[in-house]
């Protein structure tokens, strides 16, 4: 378990999780992740963040060939939240550090997780620093970068910001760089976290992105509390990614997501895909028995359309349809079309379930919904088809086509 050398005197220290597959508790994390901690060596020796409980002696391990914990003075938490201070209270004990410090709003989340009487708390906010010998360490407040509490801390002498969660990916390797791994591999993990866990703050990413430029930091490395490191080059590319994520630009594919019980509704879609093939729009479909909701809200990040498909069951929406529903509502994505099938054995509420679903969530629908009673026949496949044509028409002209 060695320490990494990231810059002179400044190591990687935190521990990875080879097993972790449920991340936070809702979304996948299928190559693993990562809890980054970053220490610095100077006249004052500061730790950054620390790792999920559980994974204390990993991070003794690394950190004791580096410096004795005794020897910490600062603590510095740029996020509270339990992956990334989960071992706060034991390494305070150990460490005895002469100073915490966390943003006003990191103060009240430590609070709320620990008890901190006679800790050495201290608040900084954006435009604070502190001096530890030849480096500088500025503080950046990003709240909502995922939650009230976070901050960035950067070094200018070193040319790096330790980011928290943002820039994070979830994967578990034993490189540490984003430049060592395949690059697909590495902007579909960064895609998955982003749609995942950051988009509904995309308004605030754009904000924070433009704070980076209009502060004219000069950044070389980026240090997120999950996944690999920026560096060089990939650091613009990096910023760059998360400018088009936070966009969210339209884009020329769909996906139909569904649920069935006797395969009825699944016909449909397929139907639905022909339509939409036909206009020469790409679709995936996606069945939530097989496909988990962080998936489809992945893919989702690639098209401007995507089609909801349920069976009315108990007046209702099939519970995976509702789910998924729920969970995609509240990441709350933008620039989508949408639209909405399903069959019916009595009360047929589907479709008018869906429609209202999709249009809370500000998607366009272009055109009415498709439903039918027990099994689709010809008629149905066709209207089936040429919802899928207006759609891929509506999406066509959104691109500019």
């Amino acid at each position: 378990m060695k320490p990494v050398e990231i810059k002179k005197d400044i190591f990687w220290v935190g521990a990875v999780d080879y097993v972790s597959r449920d991340f936070h508790g809702y979304s996948l994390s299928p190559q693993g992740t990562t809890y980054n901690a970053y220490v610095v060596k100077d006249e004052k020796t500061v730790l950054f963040d620390n790792v999920k409980e559980g994974f204390l002696s990993t991070l003794l391990c690394r950190l004791s060939q580096v410096v004795e914990p005794e020897k910490i003075d600062y603590i510095v938490c740029n996020h509270l939240e339990p992956d990334h201070a989960g071992c706060l209270p034991e390494l305070i004990k150990l460490c005895k550090p002469e100073k915490i410090y966390c943003s006003p709003m990191g103060k009240r989340s430590m609070e709320a997780h620990f008890d901190i009487e006679g800790w050495p708390v201290e608040v900084v906010k954006t435009g604070d620093s502190i001096n530890i010998g030849s480096r500088d360490i500025h503080f950046v407040e990003t709240r909502m970068l995922h939650w009230p509490d976070s901050m960035v801390s950067y070094i200018p002498q070193d040319k790096l910001l330790i980011c928290n969660d943002a820039f994070g990916q979830n994967i578990a390797s034993t490189e540490r760089y984003a430049d060592e791994v395949d690059r697909a591999v590495l902007e579909h993990a960064m895609t998955e976290y982003y749609h995942n866990i950051v988009l509904p703050f995309s308004p605030i990413v754009i904000k924070t992105l433009d704070l980076i430029a209009e502060m004219k930091l000069d950044i070389d490395m980026l240090a997120p509390d999950h996944g690999l490191i920026f560096r060089g080059d990939d650091v613009q590319w990096c910023l760059n990614k998360y400018r088009e994520f936070a966009e969210q630009g339209w884009k020329k594919r769909a996906v139909i997501v569904y649920d069935t019980m006797w395969h009825s509704t699944e016909k449909m879609a397929y139907a639905v895909a022909s339509g939409l093939e036909s206009e020469g729009v790409p679709c995936r479909i996606m069945w939530l028995k097989s496909d988990h909701h962080s998936a489809v809200m992945t893919e989702l990040s690639r098209c401007g359309a995507v089609i909801f498909g349920s069976p009315t069951h108990n007046n209702g929406l099939l519970p995976n349809v509702a789910k998924m529903l729920t969970y995609m509502k509240g990441l709350r994505p933008q620039n989508k079309i949408g639209g909405a099938f399903g069959s019916f054995g009595w009360s047929g509420e589907c479709v008018k379930q869906l429609t209202e679903w999709i249009g809370d969530m500000g998607f366009e629908m272009p055109v009415e919904g498709v439903k039918v009673k027990h099994v689709p026949k010809h008629d149905t496949y066709q209207d089936c088809y040429n919802m899928g044509v207006e759609i891929a028409k509506a999406l066509k002209e959104k691109c500019g086509e």
